[in-house]
């Protein structure tokens, strides 16, 4: 039987450093995840010393570890098999890139199937949610009595568009906009995290102009200047008002859906001399970990599902399409760079598609 609570538990647990089992039957996995335990947490999750590891594939790919069979399916976990080496100190090496430049690897490493890839990769979908590193300790067994224990499809599902509704709505006068700007906020049963909608202006018969934003705190609050998140914040606010109707969707997937504590995590591997790109990759996410699908639930609660996108990425365009919104026209949404963000432009431009 279905049991969302316990994919609730089971993030709340990871943060907390606390076990996890994801998975049924045979194919259970008994979890620890690697950045919130500690040596003695450790040694209570596997009291004689036997444990693995599980990374997710692109740290593994980070550590050239996707060279061997196992771990050669670039959708799967990836399981380090215990060496007397891979202590606590050394699986937080392997599970944090902060100093791979300062602290070269032990090893050598080897890997084997995890023996149940739909729990991997459910595992690598809670630590997401729960915003630690994606790695693990691992055993297979029951784990302790008291542990969370979603079933993987509970935990695939969690975060589904489809959860969402409208919570509340207000009108709202903004600088760009000061009269008939209403706000709505949307939520579902399952997160706290709260996505919202600004509308401007009222429907005038024409596919309105949509912008989607993913929230960015050091860029829309602090100003920061390693990205345009801001300006692009306000040059959409200002570029929907003068159009005279349309909708800004404020998502809450800060650092392309890795959060806020690993996109600073990100930042600090760009000062190494990564991009943004190889950063994520780095800390063991996918390049964009976003669900454009919430963006499209959105439009759909407010009844427009026939849009005109500000934006310069085509993957938002492709992802609201799959998700039954039709995209009539892409307008192209430029700001000016700054000598700090140059190389993050060219970045969006060179490796992931933008048109800029």
């Amino acid at each position: 039987m279905s049991d969302r609570r316990e994919v609730a538990r089971a993030i709340d647990a990871l943060r907390r450093g606390w076990p996890i089992v994801v998975g049924e039957g045979s194919a259970a996995l008994n979890l620890l995840a690697v950045e919130t335990a500690d040596a003695g947490r450790l040694a209570r999750f596997a009291p004689d010393g036997r444990y693995d590891l599980l990374l997710s594939p692109e740290r593994a790919a980070t550590l050239r570890l996707t060279n061997q069979r196992p771990a050669a399916v670039s959708s799967a976990a990836v399981r380090v098999v215990q060496v007397p080496w891979l202590d606590f100190d050394a699986a937080t090496l392997l599970a944090d890139p902060a100093l791979d430049l300062s602290s070269p690897l032990k090893g050598p490493f080897a890997t084997k199937p995890t023996g149940a890839d739909a729990a991997g990769k459910a595992a690598l979908k809670l630590a997401r949610l729960a915003g630690v590193l994606p790695a693990f300790f691992i055993r297979n067994d029951d784990g302790p009595g008291d542990a969370p224990m979603p079933a993987t499809a509970d935990i695939f599902d969690y975060d589904a568009p489809g959860r969402l509704a409208i919570a509340s709505r207000a009108r709202l006068p903004v600088q760009s906009h000061p009269q008939h700007t209403e706000i709505i906020a949307f939520r579902s049963n399952d997160e706290a995290t709260e996505h919202v909608a600004l509308v401007i202006g009222a429907p005038n018969g024409k596919a309105p102009l949509v912008r989607l934003h993913s929230e960015c705190l050091t860029g829309d609050v602090f100003g920061s200047l390693k990205c345009d998140c801001g300006p692009q914040l306000d040059g959409a606010l200002h570029r929907i008002a003068e159009e005279g109707w349309g909708i800004l969707l404020y998502l809450r997937q800060e650092g392309r859906g890795i959060g806020l504590i690993n996109k600073l995590r990100a930042y600090a591997l760009q000062d190494q001399g990564f991009d943004t790109v190889d950063a994520n990759l780095r800390l063991g996410f996918a390049i964009d970990m976003r669900d454009f699908g919430v963006a499209a639930r959105m439009l759909d609660l407010v009844g427009q599902t026939r849009i005109r996108l500000l934006t310069n990425n085509p993957a938002k365009v492709t992802g609201l399409a799959a998700a039954g919104i039709d995209v009539v026209e892409r307008v192209e949404h430029r700001v000016a760079p700054n000598p700090h963000n140059t190389g993050y432009l060219d970045t969006k431009r060179d490796r992931t598609g933008h048109m800029l």
